[in-house]
This record gives structure tokens, sequence and C-alpha cells, in this order.
């Protein structure tokens, strides 16, 4: 259960009949194969993000261009379908079946939407068409929704299936619609490659290194002290919180750490401890951080520009919560660095090949998820009226997101929903080096010494 302080959304009337939006031209009549990595338990869900515009753009214009993109991405205007040959493994029957494109209008204005977009609640969801489907495989790869509002501005939402693309290829192809939108008889500047065999498992199968961040399905493997967090997160009431660190905040965090380290290695050690200690778990708990890391230009050869598919792997890195907690910001980031490194070709590749056993399903039992969207480009779309006044997800959840700052490249929000009763806790520890820089309070061992936790919202 999600609860939020966000005010909810009006009702969202469409304004005409879903749309089906097919290439227009022909396109390749053939089937898709998806790569270990695209297919994965784990990503059979449709990505959903928001943008929020000023101006609003012409919905015929919009139609014509994404008929037009569907031409170079005609496989997200196909149907996902699961292979008679070989059990559980999905493909896409590119088939120009379409995707679907719905016209909306809300009665509130893009600054009333702005106030309240960072916490996002089940009301939300009326900005995205629901497709009613038995499965995953009855859902078009594509839905997008745009909504007019009142005060001439609009706000468009996808739902994008992860199995045909990650992050960076949805930036990709929505770029590329935004690009035929305003210059409709300009080239695509990236042409999307489409072929997943690269990716391709070795045959027969060699996994050559331990991956901690999978398990295997009904595996003993796990310690009686082990406890599956998320099913315990999930049974609980959730609330979205959400943290914008400024340039500012993540100069001085990166400064807290003695090694050299990124802005993604310091925030993501910072949000693990801060969300790990919020909980209060057993010491002796082992806990594992995922994060996705781009793998396109560490396998040989290089992953091809323009590929969209799947092109990342969860990198892992795990402690017990004493050793985590005790260590200091500066352990978590090395071991981040340590796994980054770990990921070359042959890393990857054994990765590949674990998940040929179908029995091999991502760890996320103690784990933090984290995945990076604030260096993809999602945030410089433009269909003409100007770049969006915000972008992220639809909804919140228990993954943790880097979304982009819009105006600022530099910044960074962090969105993750935590249980209702360690929320003020959770925002105390996730902004105490940020007090530390600002003078609100002392920091002894990492830890702030103050009699009450009093957050300033």
């Amino acid at each position: 259960m999600l609860k939020s302080k966000s005010r909810d959304l009006p009702d969202c009337p469409c304004s005409n009949p879903p749309n089906i939006i097919r290439p227009s031209a022909p396109t390749p009549n053939h089937s898709l194969y998806l790569s270990n990595l695209d297919d994965q338990k784990f990503l059979r869900f449709s990505i959903k993000y928001f943008y929020l515009f000023r101006k609003s753009v012409s919905f015929d214009a919009l139609k014509l261009s994404l008929s037009r993109v569907l031409v170079d991405y005609y496989p997200l205007a196909g149907r996902l379908r699961a292979s008679d040959e070989d059990q559980g493994k999905l493909h896409v029957d590119c088939n120009a079946e379409g995707a679907l494109f719905v016209e909306a209008f809300m009665p509130i204005t893009a600054d009333e939407l702005l106030e309240s977009s960072n916490m996002p609640n089940k009301s939300w969801r009326k900005l995205l068409f629901k497709v009613e489907a038995q499965s995953l495989l009855d859902v078009p790869p594509l839905i997008v929704q745009v909504t007019g509002l009142r005060c001439g501005g609009m706000a468009v939402c996808t739902a994008i299936n992860h199995c045909i693309c990650d992050g960076l290829g949805t930036s990709q192809f929505l770029n590329a619609w935004a690009h035929l939108t305003t210059s409709p008889n300009g080239d695509l500047p990236i042409l999307p490659f489409h072929s997943r065999n690269i990716l391709k498992p070795r045959n027969p199968p060699q996994v050559k290194f331990s991956h901690s961040g999978y398990t295997k399905t009904n595996s003993s493997s796990s310690s009686s002290s082990q406890v599956d967090l998320v099913k315990l997160l999930q049974s609980q009431t959730l609330v979205a919180t959400c943290f914008t660190f400024t340039s500012s905040h993540l100069l001085h965090l990166k400064k807290q750490c003695v090694v050299k380290c990124t802005t993604f290695e310091a925030l993501a050690s910072h949000t693990w401890r801060s969300w790990v200690r919020s909980l209060d778990l057993s010491p002796a708990l082992n806990v594992k951080l995922l994060f996705s890391v781009n793998v396109r230009k560490k396998l040989s050869p290089e992953i091809p520009q323009g590929y969209y598919g799947n092109g990342f792997v969860l990198g892992c890195v795990e402690s017990t919560v004493e050793e985590l907690l005790e260590t200091g910001l500066c352990n978590g980031v090395k071991l981040v660095q340590q796994e980054k490194a770990r990921l070359d070709d042959g890393q990857v590749r054994s990765m590949i090949d674990l998940l040929e056993d179908k029995t091999v399903k991502t760890d996320l039992s103690a784990s933090l998820v984290i995945s990076q969207w604030s260096k993809l480009g999602l945030e410089e779309l433009d269909f003409g009226g100007g770049k969006a006044l915000q972008m992220g997800p639809l909804t919140s959840d228990i993954y943790c997101l880097f979304l982009p700052v819009v105006g600022d490249s530099d910044a960074a929000r962090v969105m993750v929903s935590v249980p209702e009763g360690v929320v003020e806790k959770f925002e105390f520890y996730m902004k105490e080096y940020i007090w530390d820089k600002e003078g609100n309070g002392h920091v002894h061992n990492g830890y702030h010494l103050l009699n009450k936790m009093v957050l300033s919202e």
C-alpha cells in the first residue's frame, strides 16, 4: 500500500477513444530475439514516465510524428510473445499492430501539477491509460497518454515495456520522437540498432564467476538469520519520499569520503546507509545494494551505437548491517567502486550465461535497488514547446530512483518509498550531511548528536 502527501488529481476524461498508432510505412515482419538481459522476470513490467510541459503541442502533430518514429523503432509497435520452443523465453512479434495513444484533459494548471509532482500518489495513475489485460503479453509495449491542461500546458505519460528498452534506450526513443515532431522531414541523429544477438549466451554456457545479485528460485542457501525484506516492506503502508541534492550538497557529500569518487558513488552509499539505518535491522543481517551499470562499452566488441535494448546489468555489493553502519560513508563508496571495476566483459558474459538457467532470479530479499535516471538525457525532451518543467516516474515504489533536476544537470533527486513508521528517521539520515554543511547539527562518527529529530519540509 502506498501513501503520499501530494494532492489527489481531479478526474481526467479522455477526449476521444484510444487511438492505435501504426508505423507510417511498411516495417519488417519478423520475430525479434530478446537477450537474457532483456527478458529477466525482474524486468517484465512497463516503466511509466511522467513529463510536464508549460506549452502544449498539437495532438495531431504528436500522433503523426509517433507513427513516423515507429517506422524506425518498429518493435515498439509489435507485441511480446512467449516462445513455443524455449519455455519461459520472450520475443517480440514485429507485426506493426501499433502503439496506443490516448488524448485526455485535466482541469488543472501546470503550476498546480508541478507543485506536487515530487510526490506522486495513486491518483496520478489517471494520467496514463490502463489497459485491462490478463497478462503483460496482452499489453502494447508502448502506451502514450497526452493530457491537455487548463493553462494550455500538457502532461505526457508513457508506459514502455522494460523488456524492449532500458533507460538509455527509452531516452533515445523519446528524443527521436520529439526530434521528428519538431523536424518532420529531418533524419534521426541516432539510428536504432535492433539486433540483440550480440548479447546471446555462449553454447554451452560458461558461468565462470559468482554473481551475488542472483539467487535460485526456492533456494535453501539463505541462512536462517536472513529475512525477505522486500516482502516485509510491501506488507506495510509505504510513503513516497523525495530529496533534492543540489550541486553544493553533492560536493559536500563527496568531501566526506577519503577516496576520490563520483557523485553516483557517494550518493548511492549515503542512500543505502540511510535506508538500512532507518529500518532498525539486526546487526548480523546481510544486506545488499543493487545498482544499474551500463555495460555498452564494457563488452568486447562494444555494443553498437543506437542499441536501445537492455545494455545494463545490476552491480551488487553486500555487507552486514553492523559493518556498513560502523565503517562510515567511505566504505560503501569503496564497495561500489570495486564492483563497477569488476564488471568487465568476462563478468558480464558469465552473468548472461547464468541467466540461461530459468530458476535464477534477481535477489531482492534484503536489497535496496537503485536505478540511475539522472544521466540518460531523459530531461532533454522537447516536442517544440520547450523542455519539460518536470520529469520522473508516474508512481513511486520501493526501488530507489536517482532522478534529474530540470535546469541543473549537476543536481539529483532521490525518490524511494519507505514504511510510514520510519519516514522521519529516513529523512533525518538522508539530510544529515546537508545539515552539517548548513550548520544545523554536529556530526560525530557520521551521526548527528541531536536531542530531537526535527525535520524541515
